[in-house]
C-alpha cells in the first residue's frame, strides 16, 4: 500500500479563513496533478476523509484537498461570497486555487458547491483540468452558450433515486465533452450509497486525463 501524507490547515480566501484537509502521495513521490473536493450543505471536508476519497487519491498519485466551504465545517466564520441557491463570482473558486497553489485542478463539485463551481467552470480562460458534478445545484443559472464553450471534460454523476440529480442533469448535458454515472438505486449524495462504485469511476475518469 502506497504511503500517503496527510496536513490539515487553513487559508486566506477574499480576507477570510478557510480550512482544508490535504492528501498526497508519500514517499518524496511527485502527485500527477490536484484534485480539489467541495461538499454539500450537510457535509465538510471530513466527508471526503472519512469516506476514504482522499486517500484513495493519493494512493493513486494525486493531490487531493477538500475545503470547507464558507459557512460551514470548520469554515463556519467565514461568509458565503454570495446567497445560498446563487451563483457565487468565479473568482471565489479561482483564489482557493491559487491559495493551495493547486495548478489547473480537477474540481468534484456535490449539491450547494454547483453555486462556487459553475461561474469557475464557465468562466472565461477557465484553467480547470476536470469536472466532477454530483447533482450540483444552480445549473439552471448558467447560460446554454456558456455550457457549450467549455472545453473542459466532465464526468456527470448522479444517483437515479435523486429527483434533482436528473433536473442538473438536462442542464449539465449540454457540456460538449462529458461522460454520465448514474448510480442505480443511489440518492442525493450517491457516493456515500455506492462508495466502491464512486471510487472506481472517479479514479478511471481521472486515468483518462493524464
Amino acid at each position: 500500500m502506497a504511503d500517503v501524507e496527510q496536513q490539515e490547515g487553513s487559508i486566506q480566501v477574499q480576507g477570510q479563513n478557510l480550512f482544508f484537509r490535504e492528501m498526497l502521495p508519500g514517499g518524496g513521490q511527485a502527485s500527477r496533478f490536484s484534485v480539489l473536493l467541495l461538499h454539500g450543505v450537510r457535509f465538510s471536508s471530513e466527508t471526503w476523509q472519512n469516506l476514504g476519497t482522499l486517500h484513495k487519491l493519493a494512493q493513486a498519485g494525486y493531490r487531493a484537498v477538500a475545503i470547507d466551504l464558507p459557512g460551514l465545517g470548520h469554515s463556519k466564520e467565514a461568509t458565503a461570497p454570495a446567497p445560498l441557491g446563487e451563483l457565487a463570482p468565479g473568482s471565489f473558486l479561482s483564489s482557493v486555487v491559487d491559495a493551495l497553489k493547486l495548478g489547473p485542478p480537477v474540481v468534484i463539485s456535490p449539491s450547494l458547491s454547483g453555486m462556487y463551481s459553475l461561474p469557475f467552470l464557465t468562466a472565461p480562460g477557465s484553467q480547470l483540468r476536470g469536472y466532477v458534478p454530483v447533482a450540483p445545484i444552480c445549473t439552471d443559472k448558467i447560460k446554454a452558450a456558456d455550457y457549450a464553450s467549455v472545453k473542459t471534460p466532465a464526468l456527470i454523476v448522479y444517483g437515479d433515486q435523486d429527483p434533482m440529480g436528473q433536473t442538473s442533469f438536462e442542464h449539465l448535458k449540454q457540456l460538449p465533452n462529458h461522460r454520465v454515472l448514474v448510480m442505480k438505486g443511489a440518492g442525493h449524495p450517491c457516493y456515500l450509497d455506492k462508495p466502491e462504485e464512486w471510487h472506481a469511476a472517479l479514479l478511471d475518469f481521472l486515468q483518462g486525463l493524464a
